[in-house]
């Protein structure tokens, strides 16, 4: 008799040769996991019954009626409670609720954190009306393409009402989503008191105390402001008073030019603005790879009505009053020295984010924050002042300060629950992507080529560098966007992809396929032989991956590559589900 627990997997299946394809051929019912590699497999077929999915659909549904509560929670309140319901959060609670996990996930403010009400969603409604905005600008963009436009302009208060919707309506996707799945959302700041403790309450109402036998802790970032700046919300403020649109200044300095600077810049510069890079290191956009960073200055910044200032600090600044304008005191970074003050109507300042992590009550469990960050392994496992495992609490997201991006945080958080459900899972940080949402946008996953080559050094091997150009692609030509490039970062001895930097039309949509890639452990010699729709801006990573050289096969054989991790895992957890059905059987 077969396990529940198990999947049924059809052992005949799993040799090689056109026996295996016949079999799956003929029972249509069958799911087959395709793009795996061969060589790694040792197969050609894996075929999986719907049974379990059936089942897996079943549990699903069961948990959303009990809150996750399949099976007891032993004692506990909840087999999960969640500090914070940022992306992070709501991504970690809707895994659990599906592995059949009692979850209850805290907030002091509102749902969706800073990604959803105060950063990425509604920025990206404010870079939709700059980008529809340099269309309609660009007159010779549109005579060359038959377009005639006779004049345009925005209304400032639609366009904030804009950004503030999307945020309204995302914000209640995301609280739904978690009521109808019955995960308890409970008001309040979060506070661990103890070992799988938490108290949680709001001011004026008395505290309330829950167990948990895991507590996650996703409490987000705030923006970071550098001593001397004074914010008043008004004419210097930081992006979270920015992305209101409460003006639009003739003239802003922006401090700091990373991804938020860089996407407000954009913004305000299609609104009229114009604008004043203040940076504290020697080039603009240090984040980014350099090459890139260097024809993203020319393309983003150059034509633009910005300037900007390399290598200086704002070490004061002070708001507009009384008539006068917002007064930035610009010293050396190395030297100190004063350089210069300049007279803006309004600074954003840019300068990154900060870990939000006080009151969470870290001491009474003997846990010290670096610099605000709690510190974590590469499990999400945090870890006490003794550098010990702290049992059954784990912190994810802008919190731990691995990789500050929503989406990394939600991996993390799903990357959690997979360890709560008694599977492990570490999650590879070089398979996140990243973007920036400017016009054009630019994306990246992996190394820069200065940290590869850095890595190559280290470890004793040869990289190569491949790119191709927007110009050659037909459906970039047919939209005029033919600014643009795609560079890829690999080893030739082996195939596999260390980084891939885009600088182009929908450069963030693109760049998903080069991080799952290197997610699957997917190598070039693989990849080459995959097929892109045309014309399609896709085949720019087409032709990239194609334009990879390769070591001759015979010199790759000399030096076999291991098989991608997450297929030996796969291997490993179809090989443990067979045993468990063969013992089943036996009984």
């Amino acid at each position: 008799m077969q396990s529940t627990a198990a999947v049924s997997v059809s052992a005949s299946a799993i040799t090689s040769g056109s026996g295996a394809r016949s079999e799956a051929a003929r029972r249509p019912g069958g799911l087959r996991v395709c793009g795996l590699r061969r060589e790694a497999l040792a197969c050609s077929s894996l075929r999986i019954s719907q049974a379990p999915a059936r089942l897996a659909v079943a549990r699903a549904a069961a948990a959303a009626a009990t809150n996750g509560a399949v099976a007891g929670s032993g004692g506990f309140d909840y087999d999960l409670v969640i500090i914070g319901a940022g992306v992070g959060g709501h991504g970690a609670a809707l895994h659990a609720v599906e592995e059949g996990l009692k979850t209850a996930i805290i907030e002091g403010d509102v749902v969706g954190g800073t990604c959803v009400n105060r950063g990425c969603v509604p920025s990206k409604a404010l870079l939709a009306v700059s980008g529809r905005m340099r269309e309609l600008h660009d007159e010779h963009h549109m005579k060359s393409m038959g377009l005639q436009v006779s004049s345009t302009g925005y209304d400032r208060q639609a366009v904030a009402d804009h950004a503030n919707n999307l945020a309204s309506k995302i914000r209640s996707n995301l609280t739904n989503s978690m009521k109808s799945l019955g995960v308890d959302i409970l008001t309040g700041v979060g506070t661990i008191v103890g070992k799988q403790r938490v108290r949680y309450g709001k001011v004026g109402f008395p505290d309330k105390e829950i167990t948990a036998r895991n507590i996650i802790i996703a409490t987000g970032s705030t923006p970071f402001v550098p001593k001397g700046i004074e914010i008043d919300g008004k004419t210097v403020f930081t992006s979270d008073h920015a992305l209101k649109l409460e003006s639009v200044p003739d003239w802003i300095a922006i401090v700091g030019s990373g991804y938020i600077g860089l996407e407000f810049s954009d913004v305000y510069t299609a609104l009229g603005s114009e604008v004043t890079f203040v940076e504290a290191l020697d080039q603009l956009m240090p984040g980014f790879d350099p090459e890139i960073a260097k024809l993203a200055q020319r393309v983003l910044i150059n034509p633009r009505k910005i300037d900007y200032h390399t290598g200086v600090f704002a070490s004061k600044i002070t708001p507009a009053k009384d008539g006068k304008p917002v007064l930035i005191e610009l010293i050396d970074a190395k030297t100190k020295e004063h350089k210069e003050t300049l007279e803006v109507d309004a600074a954003l300042i840019a300068t990154g984010r900060a870990p939000f992590t006080k009151g969470l009550g870290l001491e009474n469990i003997n846990v010290v924050t670096q610099r605000g960050f709690v510190p974590v392994d590469e499990r999400m496992r945090v870890m006490d002042a003794d550098g010990n495992v702290v049992p059954n609490l784990f912190c994810i997201g802008d919190a731990n300060g691995k990789l500050m991006l929503a989406h990394a945080a939600s991996a993390q958080g799903i990357s959690v629950v997979e360890q709560i459900s008694g599977r492990d899972h570490i999650l590879n940080h070089l398979s996140i992507p990243a973007a920036c949402f400017t016009h054009p946008e630019i994306s990246m996953v992996g190394l820069t080529e200065p940290q590869a080559r850095e890595k190559a050094d280290k470890e004793g091997f040869e990289i190569s560098v491949v790119k191709t150009s927007f110009k050659a692609n037909t459906k970039a030509l047919a939209e005029n966007e033919g600014d643009g490039i795609a560079k890829l970062i690999y080893r030739p001895d082996t195939g596999e992809i260390l980084g891939v930097h885009i600088l182009g039309l929908h450069a963030a949509d693109l760049i998903h396929e080069a991080s799952n890639a290197i997610a699957l452990g997917t190598r070039l010699q693989d990849i080459k032989f995959a097929v892109h729709a045309h014309p399609t801006l896709s085949e720019v990573l087409d032709e990239l991956f194609k334009a990879a050289k390769l070591q001759p096969r015979e010199e790759r054989g000399s030096k076999p590559s291991q098989p991608p991790q997450p297929l030996l895992k796969a291997l490993s957890f179809i090989t443990a589900l067979l045993s468990s059905s063969i013992r089943d059987r036996q009984r």
